[in-house]
This record gives C-alpha cells, sequence and structure tokens, in this order.
C-alpha cells in the first residue's frame, strides 16, 4: 500500500472514517435507503399541482405517478397533496420543500452537465396569471410566440382580478402579469405600456368631443367595490357623468358600448383589439391619467435561471408584437 493509498493521520481512509457513512456531514447511510428517483416526479407535482399533468411533465404513466406520490408521502411522513376542489393543494411542509427542491435537482443537473433547458425540447405546461383584459391583449400574441419557440409547450392562462400576495408563489404560477397600480412583493419590470381612452359606439354623435361623450352619453362601467380608474379624475374635475349599465365582466364593456351605444374608459390596448371584433370609436382621454403600464413578475420559487431568463424573453418578446 501506498503513501496514497494507505490511511491518513487522522486515521480516516481518503477522509472518511471508518464505519461513518457521512461525508461533509451528509448522512450517505440514510441517503442510500432512499430513493432519490422520486424527487424529479415530486417537484413536478408541487408545481403542476395535478398527478395528470405532473405525469405528462415526466414521461410517466398516471397510475405510475399517482404510486411515485404514495411513496413520498410514506418516505416524508406528511400528505404532501391534499384534495381541494377539482385539485390538488400543497401542505405546509410540501411548500417548505418547493424552493430547496428546485435548488437541489438544478444543482444536480449542472453536477452532472445534464442539458439545460430547451424549450424546443421541453414540454411543460407554462402557467401565466392575468386579467382577462390583459391577456385579452397579449395571449394571442404569446400563443403566436410559444408556437414558434416551444411547440411542445402548453399555455395555462390563470385569470384573476387583484392579485393577492399568495399569486406570486401559488403553485405551478410561472409568471403573473399585472397593472402598475397593484402591489407585489417581488421585483417586477414593465412589460408593456398601456394608457386610457375614451370609447363610444359607431353611433355616438360625430361632432362631440370626448369630454363631451362623457358628460352626455350613459357610463357603461365595471360593477367593483373599488373606484374604477380613472373615474376618481372626473370627479376632482367636477366633470357631471351618469352610468347606464354595471357589468361584472370587463370585457363586456367595450362590447356592450360598440352593440348598444354610451360610453366607457377603457385601456387603449384593449379597445385596439375589440375594434378588430365590434367597431368602436376611440377617443384620447382628456386628461392626463398614468399608471397602466403592465408590468411582469416572475415566481420567486423558479430556481431554474436558464427557464427564468427564456420566459422573460418570451413574454416581452409577444409584448413587442402588440
Amino acid at each position: 500500500m501506498t503513501a496514497e493509498e494507505g490511511p491518513a493521520r487522522d486515521g480516516t481512509v481518503d477522509g472518511v472514517r471508518g464505519g461513518d457513512a457521512r461525508v461533509s456531514g451528509l448522512p450517505l447511510d440514510r441517503l442510500a435507503s432512499a430513493d432519490l428517483n422520486l424527487l424529479v416526479p415530486l417537484l413536478a407535482l408541487l408545481e403542476e399541482g395535478s398527478v395528470t399533468r405532473a405525469a405528462r411533465r415526466v414521461g410517466l404513466s398516471q397510475p405510475a405517478m399517482s404510486h411515485a406520490l404514495a411513496r413520498m408521502r410514506r418516505l416524508l411522513g406528511d400528505d404532501l397533496l391534499v384534495r381541494q376542489g377539482s385539485g390538488l393543494t400543497p401542505t405546509p411542509r410540501a411548500l417548505a420543500l418547493l424552493a430547496p427542491l428546485r435548488a437541489a435537482l438544478g444543482q444536480t443537473a449542472r453536477l452532472l452537465d445534464l442539458p439545460g433547458f430547451d424549450p424546443a425540447r421541453d414540454a411543460r405546461v407554462l402557467t401565466v396569471a392575468m386579467t382577462t383584459s390583459t391577456a385579452f391583449v397579449l395571449a394571442p400574441a404569446l400563443i403566436a410566440v410559444l408556437a414558434e419557440r416551444a411547440p411542445r409547450t402548453t399555455l395555462r392562462v390563470r385569470t384573476l382580478t387583484v392579485p393577492t400576495e399568495a399569486t406570486f408563489t401559488d403553485q405551478g404560477v410561472d409568471a403573473v402579469l399585472i397593472s402598475e397600480g397593484h402591489f407585489s412583493p417581488h421585483p417586477r419590470e414593465r412589460l408593456y405600456q398601456d394608457r386610457c381612452v375614451v370609447v363610444a359606439g359607431p353611433g355616438a354623435p360625430p361632432g362631440a368631443s370626448a369630454l363631451d361623450l362623457l358628460r352626455t352619453l350613459p357610463h357603461v362601467v365595471v360593477d367593483t367595490e373599488r373606484r374604477v380608474f380613472p373615474y376618481g379624475l372626473l370627479e376632482e374635475r367636477g366633470i357631471p357623468y351618469r352610468v347606464g349599465q354595471l357589468v361584472s365582466d370587463f370585457l363586456l364593456v367595450p362590447f356592450l358600448v360598440a352593440r348598444a351605444g354610451g360610453v366607457a374608459l377603457l385601456r387603449h390596448r384593449v379597445a385596439v383589439a375589440m375594434d378588430g371584433l365590434s367597431p368602436l370609436r376611440v377617443e384620447e382621454f382628456p386628461f392626463p391619467a398614468g399608471g397602466l403600464g403592465i408590468d411582469l413578475v416572475l415566481n420567486p420559487r423558479l430556481a431554474d435561471e436558464d427557464f427564468r431568463q427564456w420566459l422573460r424573453g418570451v413574454l416581452r418578446e409577444a409584448a413587442g408584437r402588440l
């Protein structure tokens, strides 16, 4: 036995003390008894919140994924995912596992020099949360970009009204698109600008200004507890107006104006998109009004930096096509 092959002066062989299966503090004996192959389907389950989608993502059958979930529950001593309504909700233990699990698997992939994220081959479900009006504007462009850049990806659009703090870290949500006026506890970046316009039906008085339309025609307004922007600006300036219809769906506003008359305050990009379906008269809002940009917030739990950068680029490309 050479000096290089012999025991170290501290009584270990190759730095490992005899009978102790620990390296750098890792309990290798316990790891050896665990099936680490379960970690990949576990991450897919936590991110997707669905046995079917998780199975499709990692190439397993649905029964095999269900069996893997049962084994993971026994291994970790926790339900991990519990049935709530029509979906699965992660337990507190599962939520605590999500970020370190993503980081560990990402580091393992780099250690093994596995290929990084490849949009041309990846078949994941890409989930973006946004309002219905933002989806009306952006989703067609995003679908077109994904068809070119990631043809096997499935786009899932989750619609929301006002985001909560949990929205930004919800399981399976990769990105959230919000108005600049809404709060985000996480970093955000401007995706595209928008502005307020006055819209009226084709039968509105042709010579009337935007201010005249606002004063004289009945308004179609979103029925919400929050004051609809920018009606506060009209009230501050003492501009009289009358609400003729209240509707709960934002996209019904321009449709009803186009088909039944009246006037409404709308985002410019929504008005342009709706005008292609139902004719609208579009006038600039008569007073300065900011605060209507759309911001991108990436889920802070996304550990795959290649995927994060690709997703940011795809969303920015879609916004650039508007």
